[in-house]
């Protein structure tokens, strides 16, 4: 793991700024939406990323740089992905957790 932070610092870029477009999306939601899933602030993480997973990746440095690209649409589409896979998460977690 030494090595790959090494790689990430010496290439002299600003890679810290790449992220998942949907993270922030899949967070706000959950922070939003915790009391109606009625999920415990432990649970969010494993949420977040049971979510995050049925998801695809959408990388990008800047959030301005999807806002100025998608259609109204595509970003309604969006934001159904987000709800349907936080659902299915929250669901899946609780289940495991019951186990």
């Amino acid at each position: 793991m030494d090595n790959y932070r090494d790689s990430r610092s010496n290439i002299g870029a600003d890679l810290d700024s790449i992220h998942n477009y949907y993270e922030n999306l899949v967070i706000n939601f959950l922070a939003k939406n915790q009391e109606k899933f009625g999920i415990t602030q432990e649970d969010m993480p494993d949420i977040a990323c049971v979510a995050l997973n049925h998801l695809p990746p959408r990388y990008i440095r800047h959030a301005v740089d999807m806002a100025f690209y998608l259609s109204p649409n595509e970003y309604h589409d969006i934001e159904e992905k987000v709800e349907a896979a936080v659902a299915k998460a929250v669901t899946f977690v609780k289940q495991r957790n019951s186990e």
